[in-house]
């Protein structure tokens, strides 16, 4: 009789037990739009949290704004840098040499000459005007002493293919500082996620964007994000076409200082930090599959997924280490 009793009372203080809430909450930011989601026990709102970080993040490194440090520095103004630069300075100079310069911010003059970057121009760009603009590039160049950066007067940095997944980063971390243990952050599309959602009980599904020229957002395929971080690079999201019809990426590549011919559509790289993941699906978007096929061989701790235009013009996709879609 005592035991019967005792299971009753634990059956309902069981039931009573509160269960964690899970919290939305999205807008507009760095050009684009984000959005969290998380699950907390105590409801707890950190909408003005994400609001302040951002604006710290946007004002180190925005080439967008002209206060920001990135903007003085690039107009060879005193600047002293904050942590915020300086991881995100490291990291590119981490995927710089892996990469053998594909990935090089201080290819920004040039992403502003063929207007995809932050400033544009009305004069087009001619081979004369690449190859002076082409002496300036080179992030071997370039470093940071004291909390300065020292660089050449003519070098300007640009962190636009990486400081968007830094913003997850930062956001992420900043749950777990928290100690929320399930959430998933979202900028633009790229993506870091931990534990699970709850109300699915597992991972949290996203999807792999189709490559649409027209501006539509479909998806065919999904995967389950768990505990770890993916950014997606695509050339339909920003593209010009020339007058025989090729089509080129808003990649410069950065051996040439011209914007990059590619039948690479869409990659996909999954690893434990988005910032990482963000700079690798940019330069892996430059390689082409040959190269690719043989640096992802030296690196199994990425996931990539690329979808690609075949010989026919069919699309195609093809997975490297372990990366599972569904």
């Amino acid at each position: 009789m005592k035991k019967s009793l005792l299971a009753i009372v634990l059956l309902i203080v069981m039931g009573c037990k509160k269960q964690p809430e899970l919290l939305k909450i999205s807008g507009p930011v760095f050009g684009t739009s984000f959005s969290v989601q998380y699950f907390d026990l105590d409801g707890r709102d950190y909408n003005k949290q994400f609001d302040s970080l951002f604006t710290i993040i946007n004002k180190s490194m925005s080439n967008y704004q002209a206060d920001s440090d990135i903007s003085k520095i690039n107009r060879n103004e005193a600047v002293t840098v904050d942590q915020h630069f300086k991881n995100v300075f490291e990291a590119s100079k981490q995927i710089y040499r892996e990469t053998e310069g594909v990935l090089d911010p201080t290819i920004g003059r040039l992403v502003n000459g063929w207007n995809f970057g932050s400033e544009h121009t009305k004069t087009a760009l001619d081979s004369a005007k690449v190859d002076s603009l082409m002496r300036y590039v080179g992030l071997n160049r370039v470093g940071i002493k004291n909390n300065k950066v020292i660089k050449s007067k003519e070098a300007f940095i640009d962190f636009n293919s990486i400081a968007k997944g830094y913003g997850v980063d930062v956001i992420a971390d900043f749950l777990e500082s928290k100690s929320i243990k399930n959430y998933i952050v979202d900028i633009g599309g790229e993506l870091r996620a931990k534990g699970i959602n709850l109300k699915k009980n597992k991972g949290w599904t996203v999807g792999i964007e189709n490559p649409n020229f027209d501006g539509s957002q479909s998806y065919d395929k999904t995967i389950v994000l768990s505990n770890q971080a993916m950014a997606t690079s695509g050339t339909y999201r920003k593209f010009k076409i020339d007058k025989n019809g090729n089509r080129y990426a808003h990649i410069i590549n950065t051996k040439t200082g011209y914007p990059t011919k590619t039948n690479i559509l869409g990659v996909s790289v999954i690893t434990n930090t988005c910032m990482l993941a963000d700079g690798y699906a940019t330069a892996f978007q430059a390689m082409g599959l040959q190269k690719l096929d043989y640096f992802l061989a030296k690196h199994p701790e990425l996931k990539v997924y690329v979808i690609y235009e075949g010989d026919n013009g069919e699309l195609e996709s093809k997975a490297f280490n372990n990366f599972s879609v569904n």
